[in-house]
């Protein structure tokens, strides 16, 4: 198999990761485009020794480490949202955001999160202790669910509440989702992509987002067919079946982005 068909297979989780890791679409496409140049320019220097995987999130390390230190918060024309929370995650340390998100929402190891960022175990032990510490104390919110499965409602709810936010409320469809959102002030939408009557979360969401720019994550079995780069597609991006430790980060991560915070 070709460098570039291994690759190939990464690609749609690691837009997810360079989504995530800048709450944008569009700034964390442009670092994978970035990545895929220099592998392309100089493919005898991208090291997977240690397996495909880990060699691209470790590339991709370099070039985010390369870019936060020479443009730190951002240009002028950078998202108005982006650059609050910029600031606002200047309390975390770059690499313990990275880290969070590497072990929470990709599920590497302590030990590959350590390969990854060129550190090792013990100082991504404490980082993450500690980014999940900073994350937590942030202000709350309440929580809208859109999905249609009960359980699967019940589950979020339960994450929602720990992690000590509220639930606005929990809809099924898409007009009991724009209905219930109008009716409350919810700051964050959990959503899943396929809902109880065949309509779509996806354009329930951009009815909201028409009301109020509050941060979502989408919740679906299959994530590849949403992370293509072809389209507007999700920042926060949650693969089912998920795992607690994932939904709390992403929980923490999206809510960084929220207008009322970023003030």
């Amino acid at each position: 198999m070709s460098l570039g068909d291994e690759i190939r297979g990464h690609l749609p989780f690691l837009r997810r990761y360079a989504r995530a890791l800048t709450g944008s679409q569009q700034h964390g496409d442009n670092f994978v485009h970035t990545l895929l140049e220099v592998v392309v320019a100089a493919p005898e220097e991208f090291s997977s020794n240690r397996g495909t995987r880990i060699g691209l999130y470790r590339a991709f390390h370099r070039i985010w480490e390369s870019a936060f230190i020479d443009e730190g918060g951002g240009d002028d024309e950078e998202d108005a949202l982006v650059r609050a929370a910029n600031r606002r995650l200047a309390r975390i340390t770059p690499l313990g955001r990275q880290i969070l998100l590497l072990t929470a929402l990709e599920g590497f190891s302590i030990e590959e999160a350590a390969l990854i960022t060129g550190t090792d175990d013990a100082t991504v032990a404490t980082l993450l202790d500690e980014a999940v510490a900073d994350l937590d104390r942030e202000s709350r919110t309440s929580a809208l669910i859109i999905e249609d499965e009960p359980l699967i409602a019940l589950e979020l709810e339960q994450i929602v509440e720990a992690l000590g936010h509220s639930v606005a409320g929990i809809a099924a469809t898409h007009a009991d989702a724009v209905a219930a959102f109008e009716k409350t002030e919810a700051g964050l939408v959990l959503a899943d992509i396929q809902l109880a009557d065949g309509s779509s979360g996806i354009d329930a969401v951009q009815e909201i987002l028409g009301v109020a720019p509050v941060p979502v994550i989408f919740i679906t079995a299959f994530p590849e067919r949403l992370l293509t780069g072809n389209r507007v597609e999700p920042t926060f991006l949650i693969s089912k079946p998920f795992r607690e430790n994932t939904v709390r980060a992403a929980i923490s991560q999206s809510l960084l982005f929220t207008p009322e915070l970023a003030a």
